[in-house]
C-alpha cells in the first residue's frame, strides 16, 4: 500500500521540502519515501513538487508514519495542512487546529492501523 501527502501552505515548496528531510530522517522509512513533481505549467521553469508517496509495507513503517506526522505537525508555525491519502481514504488534519488525541487516531485509520498497534 501507498500513502500519498499532500500539503497546503503559504510557502508550499519550503514545507514539502522540510517534509520530505523530516520523514527521511526516520529509521523506519528509510528508503520509502519518494517525491513526485508535476510537469511545469506556463511560464515556469521546472515542475513543482507535488505529492510526497511512501510506501507502506511490513515492519511498522504506517505506525512509524503516523508518529512522525503528527510530529512534524506539532513544529509547524504557519497555517499548514496535510492531506493523507491511501487506498482506504483520506484525511486532511490542519496544523493550527491539531490536538494530538484527534490527528492520530485519523492517520492510524487512513493507514489501516488497528488500535492495537
Amino acid at each position: 500500500m501507498q500513502a500519498d501527502i499532500r500539503i497546503s501552505a503559504r510557502d508550499g515548496v519550503s514545507e514539502y521540502a522540510d517534509l520530505l528531510e523530516w520523514l527521511r530522517g526516520e529509521r523506519a522509512l528509510a528508503g520509502a519515501v519518494s517525491a513526485t513533481y508535476r510537469p511545469p505549467g506556463e511560464g515556469e521553469l521546472g515542475g513543482a513538487l507535488d505529492v510526497l508517496a511512501v510506501a507502506l509495507g511490513s515492519g511498522g513503517t504506517a505506525v512509524a508514519l503516523a508518529n512522525s506526522l503528527t510530529a512534524w505537525l506539532q513544529t509547524r508555525r504557519s497555517d499548514v495542512s496535510i492531506t493523507v491519502t491511501t487506498a482506504s481514504g483520506s484525511v486532511k488534519i490542519d496544523a493550527r487546529r491539531l490536538r494530538d488525541a484527534e490527528a492520530t487516531p485519523m492517520l492510524r485509520d487512513v493507514l489501516g492501523i488497528g488500535n492495537g498497534s
